[in-house]
C-alpha cells in the first residue's frame, strides 16, 4: 500500500528554458547580440566609410544643401521673434530667408574683393620678393645646402607672378561659386516654406520618439549659438585686428580683416590661415620686426577672444574635445570640400545627435566627444539644453 501515494504522484516537469544571455526580459535578443561585439564594430566602420565615400562623390549637391540648412537654422530665432511681435507667419518666414540672402551675398562678396586687392596689390612687391627670395637662399647655404637643389622650388613659391596667377584663378572661378550660391539659394527658399509646419512635424516625431525629437532640438539649439557666437566674435577679431594692423602700417589692412573673419569659421587651422598672408605682407612692406610683431598681436588677440572668452558663450551645446573638432575638420573638409570646413562643426553636431544624443545607450560616447564629460551621464538632452546659460 505504500507504493500507491508514490504512484499517483504527479510526474515531474521540466524546467523552463533559460531565455540567451543579453536576451530582453519578453525573451528577444537583440540584433546586435546575435554577431560578435567585434564584428559589429568593424560592419559600422565599414558601413559608415560607404556612407562618407557617397556623400564625398556628391558634395557637389550635399554641400549647399547642409549650408542652407544651417542658414535656416541659425534664422529660426529671428523668425521666431517676428512671429512673436505679430508679423504673419508667411511674412516673418520672408523676411528670414531675406536675412539669409543678404548674408550670403555680403560673405561671398566680401570674400571677392579682398581676393581681388590681393591680386592688384602683389605685383607691386616683385622687388621685395626677389630679395627674400636671395635671403632665403644665403640662409640655406649657410646650412650647407646648395643654391641648385631649391631654386627652382623656391623661385616658383617666391614667384609673385605664380601666386597672381593661382589667385587670378580663384578670382576667375566665378561659375562655380554661382552656381554654389544659386543652389544654396534656391534650397534656402523650399526649407524656409517647410519651416511653416516645423513645429507640428517635430511634435508629431516626439510622440513616437521623444528622444530623438530631443536630440534634434538640442543639434538645432547647438547650431544657432555656434552660428551666432562665431559671427560675432569673427567680427569682433576682425576689427581688432584691422586696427592693430593699420597702427603697425600693414599693407590692405582692411582685406586681412575681412580673411580673418571668413577664417574664424575654420575650427583650429583658420587662425593660422589668417595669420600667413599678412604676416608676410609686413615682412616684405616694412621687415621681419614688423612681421613678428603682427604674429604675436594676432596670436594674443585669437588666444584671448577665441580660447578664452568664446567657448565661454558657446557652451556645451556645441563643445567638444578639441581632438574631435580637428579630426571633424580633416574628414569634413574631404567629405564635402572647401564648404566642409566651413561647416565641419555642425556637421559633427548633427551625427552625435543621430548617433549617441538619441539613443540613451549609445550617450556614454559624450565622455570621449563633448568638452564637457558630464553629458556623457543619464539625463536627457533636453535636460543638458534647458541648462544651457
Amino acid at each position: 500500500m505504500p507504493l500507491l501515494p508514490a504512484l499517483r504522484r504527479r510526474p515531474r516537469q521540466a524546467a523552463p528554458p533559460q531565455a540567451p544571455a543579453g536576451a530582453t526580459p519578453d525573451g528577444r535578443v537583440p540584433a546586435g547580440r546575435l554577431l560578435p561585439r567585434g564584428v559589429v564594430v568593424l560592419l559600422g566602420v565599414a558601413l559608415a566609410f560607404g556612407v562618407l565615400l557617397g556623400l564625398h562623390e556628391l558634395r557637389s549637391y550635399v554641400a549647399p544643401v547642409f549650408l542652407a540648412l544651417n542658414l535656416v537654422i541659425a534664422a529660426a530665432p529671428l523668425q521666431a521673434l517676428l512671429r512673436r511681435s505679430g508679423v504673419p507667419t508667411w511674412l516673418a518666414a520672408a523676411i528670414a530667408a531675406l536675412s539669409v540672402f543678404a548674408f550670403l551675398i555680403a560673405f561671398f562678396g566680401a570674400l571677392g574683393w579682398s581676393v581681388a586687392r590681393l591680386v592688384e596689390e602683389l605685383p607691386r612687391y616683385q622687388e621685395q620678393f626677389e630679395a627674400l627670395y636671395q635671403q632665403v637662399l644665403d640662409l640655406l647655404a649657410g646650412f650647407g645646402i646648395e643654391e641648385a637643389t631649391l631654386t627652382d622650388q623656391l623661385r616658383s613659391a617666391l614667384n609673385p607672378e605664380a601666386i597672381v596667377g593661382a589667385l587670378g584663378g580663384v578670382v576667375g572661378n566665378v561659375g562655380g561659386v554661382v552656381a554654389l550660391l544659386a543652389t544654396t539659394l534656391i534650397v534656402t527658399v523650399f526649407l524656409m516654406v517647410d519651416t511653416l509646419s516645423a513645429g507640428r512635424r517635430l511634435d508629431l516625431v516626439r510622440e513616437q520618439h521623444p528622444r530623438l525629437a530631443d536630440a534634434l532640438a538640442a543639434f538645432a539649439h547647438g547650431v544657432q549659438r555656434y552660428w551666432l557666437v562665431t559671427t560675432i566674435f569673427g567680427l569682433i577679431v576682425a576689427a581688432l585686428d584691422v586696427v592693430a594692423l593699420s597702427l603697425l602700417g600693414v599693407p590692405l589692412a582692411l582685406t586681412w580683416g575681412v580673411l580673418a573673419f571668413v577664417t574664424n569659421y575654420i575650427p583650429n587651422v583658420g587662425f593660422v590661415i589668417g595669420l600667413f598672408p599678412p604676416a608676410v605682407m609686413a615682412l616684405l612692406a616694412n621687415g621681419p620686426t614688423n612681421a613678428l610683431i603682427v604674429v604675436v598681436v594676432y596670436t594674443v588677440i585669437n588666444f584671448v577672444v577665441q580660447s578664452l572668452i568664446q567657448p565661454k558663450f558657446t557652451g556645451d551645446a556645441v563643445g567638444v574635445t578639441p581632438t574631435v573638432t580637428f579630426v571633424s575638420l580633416v574628414l569634413w573638409a574631404w567629405v564635402l570640400g572647401p564648404i566642409g570646413a566651413l561647416l565641419a562643426l555642425p556637421a559633427t553636431l548633427v551625427v552625435k545627435a543621430l548617433l549617441v544624443d538619441a539613443d540613451p545607450q549609445a550617450r556614454w560616447l559624450n565622455a570621449f566627444f563633448a568638452s564637457d564629460p558630464d553629458t556623457a551621464r543619464a539625463e536627457t538632452t533636453r535636460d543638458a539644453v534647458l541648462q544651457q546659460p
